[in-house]
């Protein structure tokens, strides 16, 4: 029986024994953990007699510390040290004696089976499943005959193989098959999703196959921040260590996980345990990568990863300080000559955080440096203004000249979302050839559709697929789906342009009471009283110069002992100036000029001119409303000056750059470079469906008149 098989078969035994007793939302919480146990204790009872022999000897003998010791025993990396197996208590008929002995069997498994055990919180639902009176029947379910759960295979008598073993690959598909429809009852948020083992293979060979020949005999660290079951984790080792092989090396691999969920964090440990590496399970953790990172001070060789997208990191934002005073050196860093250069993204998005994670921990002494694999939806790829946490990343990541590839996966290759997601290559030793440049592949097109979907995903990466995909990226050469950047080529600034604010004065009835309730709530009294004093001086207007209004003010102001401060200057201007397009523009600078003026002085908006006979710079008051911003790619003929001569001032002949406030940015955009335009229908195809929908018209409309005779 197949993995999918078997996932089915459990999944009717959660319908058979559960319904009526838990909605089908919580079936996951009895069946995740006894598929654990089942398999477990078919893996335990071929050494549960030496076990117990061991056990007897060694408290007869008085020896404290005894895990090494029936590990031997058991010739795994734990055991059970109850007088019982599973199949022991299936034939168990009352329920208080079948509760108790059932317990003992669970307290009877070895301190990391113990932990995964309370992890599933499995404990909590054996009163319920007593109570029910299915205990009995849930065990019987698991011990069928026809299935094996066992890493062994079951014989005939005649010693040829009746069912076939179950190996800890096949083991961990059931797993994500069973949580896949689990959150599928839930409806699980689109980012919370288990990636397919044909993806998690390309990511393998994504980041081993360029590598493959600097391989050296010796030990690598392998890591997942958002390990799930682990499945990425032992893919990559299962690839690592056969690349190793071809090449006549011998390798040592650890591997590292942080896991958030109770659940699948227990799956992760069972499977390091059910491997026979204990030393391994203890390297996967329990907790939030992102505010307790299990790991600080480690680096690793490689790293692969799924984060969630699209999912809120708003509690662990929290739990480290919030956005202004979280000081974590994964987030906040040096960068182009800042010293607080912020990786924090948005908190309803915390995937581009995982990566930032991720390079922190890159191996910088080593040859080969460290390589990354991580999946990220579309968002990664554009979302988040320049200056933002998401830009910031990019930029870090690309000034850096860390990323190698992204690669576009087809649609609906996951379980739990049909959107568009992207492998990442990321290396912090790139080949001389790739120095500088960024490849793009498009691999939404290769693919085999599935014959029946499972979840949302309709198709999978074959091995040819997948060889493609690896050979397109391994050439890195220009191709209809594979092209490469240099690095400048995502990058932008961002220029803030300004228009300057244009005011006229009209001192007209309606004007004065406006005035006059403004200067009331300043406390600006005087103020109102002078502008009544003067205005017959002055006249109504309209003064389509502020600029002259306000010296005009000023010197009959200083006549009547009143100071024109710049508090009174800003709520005339406020109160009294009307917008007009004709009007002067205001000045808010005037400084002695230096010299001839300079060509670009103008356009960041420095205006040599000559007032009172003397010349001097003058800069206005910017109107915000017709504040705009710009995006001028790095690789702009001229730069950001000759784009604005180009673009902007044609347009706007007053506009000018704001000078301080332009940031770099970065985005990518596939769309931009893989779009293929649908080609225009032939115009006598198009008239002829005209003709055709008139005929079927006027057939319709003869009908409704004639009433169908």
């Amino acid at each position: 029986m197949s993995g999918l098989n078997i996932s089915n078969f459990i999944w009717n035994i959660a319908d058979d024994v559960l319904r009526d007793i838990y909605v089908r939302g919580k079936y996951r919480d009895v069946i995740l953990p006894m598929t654990v146990i089942r398999r477990l204790d078919a893996v335990l009872e071929p050494t549960k007699d030496a076990v117990l022999a061991m056990k007897a000897q060694l408290d007869t003998a008085g020896v404290a510390n005894q895990h090494a010791a029936l590990c031997q025993a058991s010739g795994e990396a734990f055991y059970n040290t109850s007088q019982f197996r599973l199949r022991d208590l299936a034939s168990k008929a009352r329920r208080q004696q079948l509760k108790s002995d059932f317990e003992a069997y669970l307290d009877g498994f070895s301190p990391n089976v113990q932990e995964v055990l309370d992890k599933f919180k499995f404990r909590n639902q054996i009163p319920t499943l007593v109570d029910a009176d299915i205990l009995g029947f849930l065990i019987e379910k698991f011990l069928d005959p026809s299935v094996n759960l066992s890493p062994k295979p079951v014989l005939h008598q005649d010693g040829s193989e009746r069912l076939p073993g179950l190996d800890n690959h096949s083991m961990g598909t059931i797993f994500e098959e069973l949580i896949r429809r689990f959150n599928e009852e839930n409806n699980e948020e689109a980012g919370e999703h288990f990636t397919p083992r044909d993806v998690v293979e390309l990511m393998a060979f994504l980041i081993f196959k360029p590598i493959a020949d600097e391989i050296q005999s010796g030990t690598y660290l392998v890591y997942d921040g958002a390990c799930g079951t682990g499945g990425m984790l032992t893919v990559a080792e299962d690839t690592l260590i056969k690349l190793a092989t071809d090449h006549g090396k011998e390798v040592s691999v650890h591997l590292y996980g942080q896991e958030v969920q109770p659940e699948t964090f227990a799956i992760s440990k069972a499977d390091l345990i059910l491997k026979g590496e204990g030393a391994e399970a203890e390297n996967m953790k329990y907790g939030s990568t992102l505010s307790g990172d299990a790991f600080p001070s480690r680096e690793f060789d490689f790293m692969l990863s799924n984060p969630p997208y699209g999912k809120s990191w708003k509690s662990d934002l929290d739990r480290m300080g919030g956005k202004k005073d979280i000081t974590d050196p994964r987030f906040v860093i040096e960068h182009s000559g800042d010293p607080e250069y912020s990786l924090i993204t948005r908190s309803s998005d915390g995937q581009m955080v995982f990566l930032a994670n991720m390079l922190s921990k890159m191996k910088k002494g080593s040859k080969v440096g460290s390589r990354i694999a991580e999946v990220h939806n579309g968002s990664a790829l554009f979302t988040g203004d320049a200056g933002s946490g998401e830009s910031n990343v990019r930029r870090w990541v690309i000034e850096n000249d860390w990323l190698e590839a992204i690669i576009a996966l087809p649609l609906n290759i996951f379980y739990n979302t049909g959107i568009a997601t992207y492998i990442w290559v990321l290396s912090n030793r790139k080949s001389p050839e790739r120095k500088g440049k960024v490849q793009l592949v498009d691999a939404t097109s290769w693919f085999k559709p599935l014959r029946k979907n499972l979840g949302k995903k309709n198709c999978e990466l074959g091995p040819d697929d997948i060889e493609k995909i690896c050979g397109a990226f391994l050439n890195g050469e220009e191709s209809e789906q594979s092209k490469v950047f240099p690095n400048d080529a995502f990058g932008y600034w961002k220029v803030t342009v300004e228009r300057p604010l244009r005011l006229k004065v009209e001192l007209s009835e309606r004007a004065f009471k406006r005035f006059a309730l403004a200067c009331k709530d300043a406390g600006e009294e005087p103020l109102m009283e002078l502008l009544e004093a003067v205005a017959g001086d002055i006249g109504a207007g309209p003064h389509q110069d502020f600029n002259a209004f306000i010296e005009t003010l000023e010197a009959l102001a200083k006549a009547h002992g009143v100071r024109m401060t710049a508090k009174r200057q800003k709520l005339i201007m406020a109160t009294l100036g009307i917008k007009d397009a004709d009007a002067e523009p205001v000045i808010k600078k005037v400084t002695k000029a230096k010299g001839p003026q300079e060509d670009d002085e103008a356009l960041y908006g420095r205006y040599q001119q000559v007032i009172n006979g003397k010349a001097v710079i003058v800069e206005y008051e910017p109107d915000s409303e017709l504040r705009d911003t710009e995006q001028v790619p790095f690789l702009e003929d001229g730069g950001i000056e000759a784009f604005i001569r180009r673009e902007v001032l044609p347009h706007a002949p007053d506009a000018w750059i704001e000078d301080g406030k332009t940031v770099i940015g970065y985005e990518i955009s596939f769309t931009r470079h893989f779009y293929k335009p649908q080609p225009l229908r032939p115009l006598a195809d198009i008239e002829a469906d005209i003709r055709a929908l008139e005929e079927e018209t006027e057939g319709l409309l003869e009908d409704v008149l004639t009433g169908g005779h």
